[in-house]
């Protein structure tokens, strides 16, 4: 009975603590583009610390991460990254407000910029590594491309928090009650 406790415990616990990240595609097919609605596209998601934001783009435009002064106001010089390859994936790691313009000013002011809210505590931060310009996926050359929205990366794993370890104890305790 001891080894069937121990085996649920170590199952539960790497379930608890490991979930998939999501990688979402900025704009669906449109992609990082004057023509998409960035700001329609935005609203029906939940943004988790772990998920990724896949930038997609001609290499005419590029992809700027900037702090809430700038993103209201599409300065375009006062940047924390700039990416312009064309196919950006940002990692979201921490909790909190994200801002992305275009590198473009005019393209900016015409929309093409987006805030994303991270959600998670702060137990929930992962390190990850910094946004990835370069990616496995080959780069867009047309809008006929029709890349799914939301790519499910089994190879990505964040770690839980509070709330994961809070689901071990409680299935510890049950199994310990139900040995009982």
């Amino acid at each position: 009975m001891a080894k069937l406790l121990l085996v649920y415990l170590l199952v539960t616990l790497s379930i608890a603590l490991t979930t998939n990240a999501t990688t979402y595609v900025v704009g669906d097919s449109s992609g990082w583009d004057i023509s998409s609605d960035l700001d329609s596209w935005v609203q029906d998601k939940v943004f988790k610390v772990g998920d990724s934001l896949m930038f997609q783009y001609s290499s005419s435009n590029s992809v700027s991460e900037v702090k809430q002064k700038s993103f209201k106001a599409c300065n375009t010089s006062d940047v924390l990254n700039t990416f312009s390859n064309g196919n950006t994936t940002v990692p979201l790691t921490q909790p909190g407000e994200r801002y992305f313009i275009s590198g473009n000013k005019l393209y900016c002011l015409g929309g093409m910029k987006l805030q994303v809210n991270v959600v998670g505590d702060a137990s929930s931060s992962i390190v990850s590594p910094q946004a990835q310009p370069e990616s496995n996926l080959p780069r867009s050359s047309s809008k006929s491309n029709n890349p799914p929205s939301v790519i499910s990366n089994s190879s990505e794993f964040s770690y839980g928090g509070r709330g994961s370890l809070l689901v071990v104890f409680l299935g510890f305790m049950a199994t310990i009650l139900w040995v009982v």
